[in-house]
């Protein structure tokens, strides 16, 4: 059992509880930033299982209930709060189905042998989507305040259909070999962005996985 990588999504857990808690205290923007963070956590576990050689079926069904939680309830719980203040039974229903949504879609991941998903994955990651939801929300803290409930709920529905649909989304393998020798350019030009628009760059930086990877995938194939 590889120690490191289970710490570091013990960590993932420990953002998803704490954006839970900002969330309901109306600290929306530590609630977001807690996400964000937590999408690195998720981010560095699975590398550092597989660097050490030591993933296991522990550590596979660990992380997934773990992203359960922190990609699943806890931004329906930030989306909740930030945007109603009262009870809204719509809001409610599309909130529950983006995280049925992301218990459905990690229940797929887990049921799907690995040699089917080498350089893509299934259905949107509910990392992204969650990591989607917190980014968003950073930019309407930043220059809208709160945006308009009924384009909030679209987002959340349109985002639930990605996760358990059949749309395939490249993995960090796929990503590598799309972007080749250019990755290390993207990454220092994104950190440079990163310094003086922090939001918008990890907005753009979910908004264009979402909408480019599927292109990828079909791309990579057709070499």
């Amino acid at each position: 059992m590889n120690t490191l990588a289970n710490l570091l999504t013990s960590l993932s857990l420990f953002c998803g509880f704490a954006s839970v808690i900002f969330s309901l205290e109306g600290q929306f923007t530590l609630a977001s930033w807690a996400i964000i963070l937590a999408v690195v956590f998720d981010g560095l576990d699975g590398q550092v299982a597989r660097l050490n050689q030591a993933s296991s079926e522990f550590g596979k069904q660990f992380d997934s209930l773990v992203d359960v939680v922190v990609f699943g309830m806890a931004p329906s719980i930030l989306g909740y709060t930030f945007v109603y203040k009262d009870f809204h039974i719509f809001a409610t229903l599309s909130l529950f189905i983006y995280l049925l949504a992301s218990v459905v879609r990690l229940a797929q991941y887990n049921l799907t042998p690995s040699d089917k998903m080498t350089t893509f994955f299934y259905g949107l990651p509910t990392t992204v989507s969650g990591g989607f939801l917190a980014s968003f929300i950073l930019i309407c803290r930043k220059y809208a305040q709160s945006p308009p409930p009924l384009i909030f709920l679209l987002l959340v529905l349109l985002l639930a259909f990605l996760m358990v649909s059949r749309v395939r989304y490249l993995n960090l393998d796929g990503l590598r070999l799309a972007l080749k020798k250019s990755i290390m350019v993207v990454l220092v030009i994104a950190a440079i962005a990163a310094i003086f628009f922090p939001q918008v760059v990890i907005f753009l930086f979910f908004t264009f996985y979402i909408v480019l990877a599927p292109f990828a995938v079909v791309r990579q194939e057709a070499k």
